[in-house]
């Protein structure tokens, strides 16, 4: 997919990856692109930077998201690409005595906003993209949704359900013409990654947003499913399927460090 002359969603995006994104797609000659985020000062800030448009959006609520599409198709014309990107980085800690945790409150904000926005999402766009034949979705999910995520089992439980959903989403409409990319980093240099303890998302580099949103270009031209800005999660994936009980042990003394390091 070429997103020049396109009407392009980005949601989360007035900071981070998400702007970052705004950006790329502004520079690449997208017709418009809508800057989602419940930071309204900022998204109207970044709309201003790449002549787009802004909306206050909080992803968790459907009727935000309907919001946002049906405000933008009326006036903009129809969405192209729809780039589910918000996300949050609650719920970490080491030291947690119980990987089910202590209340439901970070499992259902998490839950809500990395993978029922990205349903709502497609609730109400493949009835339109399939009308008119075809469409886009970017999901920026994590490597934690391929791997895991130490110190934080909601964030790595949600992200995985969330590489679930956009296999279903590609699969169910593939015939369609609607494609799905899946964006899934480490560690990226934004405001996210610093709120949180030091990790191994981090171990083999931390990213710029710039870099990433290059990344997503390139995948977008070449329509694949997984957009890897670290390359080596690919290899991490095949030791984790070769076995996966090895695949823990490791993972489980990365989380012994890891308390080690943090309750010093």
């Amino acid at each position: 997919m070429q997103v020049t002359g396109k009407v392009v969603v980005v949601t989360g995006g007035a900071n981070g990856i998400g702007k970052a994104l705004c950006e790329a797609f502004h520079n690449a000659g997208a017709a418009k692109v809508v800057v989602a985020d419940m930071d309204a000062a900022n998204a109207r800030a970044v709309a201003a930077m790449v002549d787009g448009a802004a909306f206050k959006c909080d992803v968790a609520q459907e009727k935000d998201i309907v919001h946002v599409i049906e405000e933008t198709e009326r006036q903009f014309g129809p969405i192209a690409l729809f780039c589910s990107n918000a996300g949050i980085g609650g719920g970490f800690d080491p030291m947690s005595e119980n990987a089910g945790g202590a209340s439901d409150e970070p499992w259902q904000r998490s839950w809500a906003i990395h993978v029922m926005a990205h349903v709502y999402a497609a609730r109400h766009l493949v009835p339109r993209m399939r009308a008119r034949g075809g469409g886009y979705f970017l999901n920026t999910i994590s490597a934690a949704g391929l791997l895991s995520q130490v110190g934080s089992p909601a964030y790595s439980t949600t992200k995985h359900a969330a590489v679930g959903f956009a296999e279903s989403l590609a699969i169910s409409h593939k015939a369609h013409n609607i494609r799905v990319s899946i964006l899934c980093p480490q560690g990226v240099d934004t405001n996210m990654l610093r709120a949180i303890p030091k990790g191994p998302q981090s171990a083999d580099g931390d990213l710029t947003p710039e870099q990433v949103a290059q990344d997503v270009l390139a995948g977008l031209e070449q329509e694949t499913f997984l957009i890897l800005p670290h390359p080596q999660v690919l290899g991490y994936m095949r030791k984790k399927t070769e076995n996966y009980d090895r695949w823990i042990g490791g993972m489980a003394k990365i989380q012994a460090k890891m308390r080690e390091e943090f309750g010093k």
